[in-house]
């Protein structure tokens, strides 16, 4: 399966067609178009890159002024986000927040649909707090609002606040249905001043192997592919996935669940995965060699996790191919590996005469490589 993260001014469009409240914005290409803005001030300056963590990176700045917004439109377009260039920044009217939230709607495999996901805690440290309840919907049809209500009452106090995110809910759920997404999250959905639900953020992931049902999802993949940084292109060449994310662990992975596995026993861990880069579509040495070749390349990835479940894929192929691209790397980030199902005992022997070690669980092989980057990291 192949994924495409489209902008927050796109995603947003979105929310706005579902009725979904958003800030005033204006999306910018140009200082002409800056200095002809007439969003109110102060406002807050974006950029628009399909990937994650512009926040921490300097990617969204306050603007109290016309010198100021000419200033941060400068500096975010000379900058890069996982290696993308930003085409545009989106202008919206600074939000007067109240508390900040934590809404998505997610396809799950585990649960044969969607998951809706909540917290009352959002913002960009939501890593740092406990793990967003979960209500599995499975089939969007099946979403039951007293059902939502009744998982939000422990957490959400504020009785407003729960039907209105059921409300929400109800619409990302719509989004997801109509546009083909994956994924539709707004990190933070914001109770402003007045009380109303705004969608700050909007991150919108579509499935590209369902875009020749609408015309609309191809055309915005395909726009967002050209903008894509050289990485993803080489992997979509190379039949193989690769998604930034904001974490230090680069994933190399095999299939949608082992990915999720992986991803989940990071977070599980206190950490956080740089992408996930899955190679099931080209278990080659060569699929393998592209993929660490740009981990390696990445500063942001600070350790890299192989996960591979062998089901149809016999896993001692897999450690011979590991075996002799370590065996070559020059890198010193660290590399952890974890192989299993067919053939996994004579992996685990090739691997340790290679001089290398394969993990018994997942949960050992991410405590591993948690620790190597924290070690890196002092």
């Amino acid at each position: 399966m192949h994924f495409m993260l489209v902008t927050e001014a796109h995603g947003k469009v979105l929310l706005r067609a579902a009725a979904v409240a958003t800030p005033s914005s204006q999306e910018l290409r140009s200082l002409d178009e800056v200095r002809a803005c007439r969003i109110d001030l102060p406002v807050a300056v974006k950029a628009q890159v399909a990937a994650g963590g512009r926040g921490k990176a300097g990617g969204i700045r306050k603007a109290s002024s016309a010198a100021e917004l000419e200033e941060a439109f400068g500096a975010i377009m000379a900058m890069r986000f996982a290696g993308e260039a930003p085409a545009s920044v989106l202008v919206e009217t600074w939000l007067e927040i109240e508390r900040e939230l934590y809404l998505a709607v997610a396809i799950d495999s585990r649960v044969g649909g969607f998951n809706v996901l909540y917290s009352p805690r959002g913002g960009v440290n939501i890593e740092d707090g406990p793990p967003p309840l979960s209500y599995p919907v499975g089939l969007a049809r099946n979403f039951r609002a007293h059902v939502f209500r009744g998982l939000l009452e422990p957490v959400e106090p504020d009785a407003r606040v729960r039907e209105r995110v059921i409300s929400v809910a109800r619409r990302l759920l719509d989004i997801a249905l109509a546009n083909e997404c994956t994924t539709v999250e707004i990190n933070p959905l914001v109770v402003a001043k007045s009380g109303a639900l705004v969608a700050a953020d909007a991150k919108i992931v579509l499935d590209e192997a369902a875009a020749f049902r609408r015309a609309e999802t191809a055309a915005a993949i395909a726009t967002t592919r050209e903008k894509a940084d050289r990485g993803i292109r080489l992997c979509e060449e190379a039949n193989l996935m690769l998604v930034w994310l904001d974490g230090e662990i680069g994933l190399i992975s095999g299939g949608a669940g082992m990915t999720m596995a992986a991803m989940d026993a990071i977070d599980s861990a206190g950490a956080q995965p740089a992408c996930f880069l899955d190679v099931s579509g080209n278990p080659t040495p060569a699929g393998f060699g592209l993929a660490f070749d740009l981990l390696d390349r990445a500063p942001k990835v600070k350790g890299i996790l192989v996960s591979m479940f062998g089901g149809g894929l016999h896993t001692d192929r897999v450690a011979k191919t590991l075996v002799e691209l370590l065996g070559k790397r020059t890198s010193v980030k660290p590399v952890t590996l974890r192989l299993n199902g067919t053939r996994s005992d004579l992996a685990t022997t090739i691997l340790r005469d290679g001089g290398h070690q394969n993990h018994a669980t997942l949960e050992a092989a991410v405590a591993d490589i948690v620790k190597r980057v924290a070690e890196v990291r002092r």
